[in-house]
């Protein structure tokens, strides 16, 4: 059983990481980690006392958001009976999350290596997911015989190119929301047999 002071100590680390998320999505990852702790309501020191270093910090919040999205499309990929359905909600998940995905998209050059390497064996996770998919549909004949990484590249190429240019597609609100259906319908028309 975990003492009072444990989960004090867990539930401080998680506020970190919570707070974390929410300046990074508005502010981007330059935002010093002096305002994470203002905004988290702990001392600066209470962040390294959690996190050994600023990579550290941001490779549990990259490597926990990964996470998150990784095990959502593994579930939804086996409860899925076919592409279509993926893809959609792909951009639901995408969608609760585009302000600190297309952060991540547009700024993950600028973030330590480790960190990218981090998020980088999440989208292959992901990758893994959708690749199960895109086999059983050609094996059924009902989508082209795509090499499958070429397929997933291709959607996610198509779904950063909107989220990089967000300001000529949806200057005042979600990009993804608006333009799924336009999204999915497009990949599905390049795609099927």
């Amino acid at each position: 059983m975990k003492s009072k002071r444990q989960i004090q100590k867990e539930n401080t680390r998680q506020k970190i990481l919570d707070t974390a998320y929410r300046v990074y999505m508005e502010q981007g990852f330059g935002a010093p980690t002096a305002e994470i702790a203002r905004e988290a309501g702990v001392s600066h020191g209470s962040v390294f006392s959690h996190f050994q270093s600023l990579n550290e910090l941001l490779e549990c919040l990259i490597e926990g958001f990964g996470t998150s999205l990784a095990l959502e499309i593994r579930r939804l990929a086996e409860e899925s009976g076919s592409v279509e359905e993926l893809l959609e909600m792909h951009l639901v998940i995408l969608s609760r999350h585009e302000e600190f995905y297309t952060r991540l998209m547009t700024e993950r050059s600028l973030l330590p290596k480790e960190v990218q390497y981090t998020f980088a064996n999440t989208q292959t996770t992901i990758a893994h997911h959708f690749s199960r998919i895109f086999e059983e549909e050609i094996n059924k004949g009902t989508i082209k015989d795509i090499p499958t990484h070429m397929l997933y590249s291709t959607w996610l190429g198509m779904i950063h190119y909107y989220l990089w240019n967000k300001d000529f597609f949806a200057p005042q609100g979600p990009v993804i929301s608006r333009y799924s259906r336009e999204l999915k319908d497009t990949f599905l028309t390049l795609i099927r047999c």
